[in-house]
């Protein structure tokens, strides 16, 4: 069974921030060969999603505003042993989900890898962008606006 949590960063504790960082380095730094400056200083301001199953960190998102008002996804990963099985899509649809409802006037934003373009497409994300690179990965910009 998948448990779900969404707290913003004062309300983490230090296990919960531990498994986190070390999600997202194993999968960022490790697995995509990726060396990046991970604490950049948004998470102190960003709402936490991440989703447990028998006790251990299986997937998170980061949410995070700007201004203009603008939602962003980020930081989206699922550990390795659980892809494959909806998990993805279940966290995304968590993440727009929260996004709307906190922030229902914003239009959500997601850097997202190019490969996974139609994923997001499949979420109701359009393109927003022409490709670019963000640390040597193609990436492109995609969003979903808000229904103002």
């Amino acid at each position: 069974m998948i448990t779900w949590q969404c707290l913003p960063f004062s309300q983490l504790n230090t296990l919960q921030l531990y498994q986190i960082m070390a999600l997202r380095e194993a999968v960022f730094v490790v697995e995509q060969d990726c060396p990046y400056q991970d604490a950049d200083g948004q998470d102190l301001n960003a709402e936490h999603l991440f989703a447990y199953q028998n006790n251990e960190l299986v997937a998170y998102a980061r949410l995070y505003t700007s201004k203009p008002l603008s939602a962003h996804i980020g930081r989206v990963v699922t550990k390795a042993s659980v892809r494959g099985h909806g998990l993805g899509q279940a966290l995304m649809q968590q993440a727009i989900e929260h996004c709307q409802q906190q922030w229902p006037n914003a239009t959500i934003h997601i850097s997202a890898q190019r490969y996974l373009e139609r994923f997001y497409q499949s979420l109701g994300f359009s393109i927003c962008s022409e490709p670019y690179l963000e640390d040597n990965i193609p990436h492109i910009a995609m969003q979903i606006k808000a229904n103002d």
